[in-house]
């Protein structure tokens, strides 16, 4: 046994140099990969302060990119419509910032803008969730669904038997639900789908070692497709609390939209290549993609935005589109933490004179994320931006319309965790009718909210300013 005590003897200085090589290159992977300076900086502290545990620290959460196999389908010749010359604006000079906004998205997203779409905005679940089960219990064909959080609740098994339904008359369907909000529930809801022949998955399961890099990713996308025909997206999880009528205990505003004409092929693309990702079956052929004919007069286009090779178009959608604003730019999202170059953007376009207004809920669901995010907004109120606080229940609707014109919707929200680590699903719309019915819904919820002021916000006590200013600190990883 004398071997035990040679390794017993050496063991420290074996250990040492695992420390040693595990900390050199953590840190060249740092250099090499990481962008932000700042976040270089902070990563190489954490991994020469915490030898081994900063380099483990490093690969959960730090070193966050993965490669997907591209899947080509052949079904981009039907996304290509005819686009009017003004994107549906009358006046020539008003269209040339929304022609130099499509010009600069086109460059940043492969797909093209879509021509002919019908597009109904759904408040809460008390509107989109009986719109959704009458489209599942309709389908002939086929179903995709995917989402963030399906919860194992009295609306979450709704949803489960009427997919089990749907599969029992011979519907292929195919439900794809993140690993981390499959877990927002116990039992997971996919036991019960499985339990009704339905096909799920979840997309990056976490909890096995070979996971560990993946580990704070998420695929934050909310999508359904009937038939290939028929779909909805936007920010809603299906979960019984956006049922306001309903006097759930843990109440939630959102929107959700019904989507018809081109741009459901769109949706349904990337429907199917989260699917192949996760389960390497591919979804082709008529069923999945049948002939779509126009629908409406929304002009539209879906930007999927992830940690792989999407990363960053979501945020280089919103500078151009902050640029190109001349009147009015109206926000509203659940979570406020933008980086200091969508921060500069908002300034900018309220110093040229654009109305800026950004409606966050008054209580958060996260009290952590509020607090980053507070200790941040003097940076836009003292440059004219207007931030409005809405009251309860919390509002986890995600929208942004530029001049009456354009209109983002879809999952993301504005912080880091949404550009930078989710996989995210949103829309960009071309069209004032359709802006129109959208700014109708803002300045609903403007009439309800309290504007905040830059003397508020600086009269906070220096406790909570403290609190609030170590919050932000996190922010990047929130």
């Amino acid at each position: 046994m004398d071997w035990l005590g040679t390794i017993a003897q050496f063991w420290p200085h074996l250990a040492a140099g695992f420390n040693f090589l595990a900390v050199l290159l953590s840190s060249a992977h740092v250099l090499l990969h990481k962008r932000d300076p700042r976040a270089a900086t902070l990563w190489i502290g954490i991994i020469w302060l915490l030898p081994l545990v900063g380099a483990v620290l490093y690969l959960t959460m730090g070193f966050n990119r993965i490669r997907r196999r591209a899947i080509s389908l052949g079904v981009h010749g039907a996304f290509r419509r005819p686009v009017p010359e003004y994107l549906g604006e009358p006046n020539p000079s008003a269209a040339e910032p929304l022609k130099m906004l499509a010009g600069v998205v086109n460059r940043i997203v492969a797909r093209p803008l879509t021509a002919g779409n019908r597009i109904h905005a759904l408040v809460n679940g008390d509107e989109a969730f009986p719109d959704m089960l009458a489209a599942i219990e309709s389908a002939q064909k086929t179903i995709s669904l995917t989402t963030y959080i399906f919860d194992n609740d009295q609306t979450g098994k709704q949803f489960a038997d009427a997919l089990g339904r749907a599969a029992a008359r011979g519907a292929s369907v195919r439900v794809l639900i993140d690993a981390a909000g499959a877990r927002y529930s116990w039992p997971p809801i996919t036991r019960q789908l499985r339990h009704l022949n339905v096909t799920v998955a979840r997309f990056l399961p976490s909890l096995m070692p070979w996971r560990v890099t993946t580990i704070n990713l998420r695929s934050h996308r909310k999508v359904l497709i009937v038939d290939g025909a028929l779909a909805f997206t936007g920010g809603m999880n299906i979960r019984h609390g956006n049922r306001l009528a309903a006097k759930p205990a843990g109440p939630v505003q959102d929107l959700h939209f019904r989507v018809e004409g081109p741009l459901v092929a769109q949706l349904q693309e990337a429907f199917v290549n989260d699917w192949a990702f996760t389960t390497r079956e591919v979804l082709d052929g008529p069923a999945w993609f049948p002939e779509l004919p126009e629908r409406g007069g929304v002009v539209a286009r879906v930007i999927t935005d992830g940690p792989d090779a999407d990363l960053g178009k979501l945020r280089w959608t919103l500078l151009p589109a902050l640029a190109a604003a001349q009147s009015s730019v109206q926000i509203i999202t659940p979570y406020f933490l933008p980086d200091p170059i969508l921060v500069s953007a908002l300034t900018l376009a309220a110093l040229r004179g654009v109305r800026v207004d950004i409606i966050l809920p008054e209580k958060n669901n996260l009290p952590f994320v509020h607090w980053a995010s507070r200790a941040m907004w003097w940076q836009v109120l003292e440059r004219g931006c207007r931030i409005w606080l809405g009251p309860p229940p919390f509002d986890h609707s995600k929208l942004m319309i530029v001049d009456g014109h354009w209109v983002l919707l879809g999952s993301a929200n504005w912080d880091t965790r949404s550009l930078r680590l989710n996989f995210e699903l949103n829309v960009e719309c071309y069209g004032r009718e359709f802006a129109r019915v959208m700014t109708a819904v803002f300045e609903k919820k403007i009439s309800a909210a309290r504007e905040v002021s830059l003397a508020e916000v600086d009269g906070r006590r220096t406790s909570t300013k403290l609190r609030d200013a170590v919050a932000r600190l996190f922010s990047p990883y929130l």
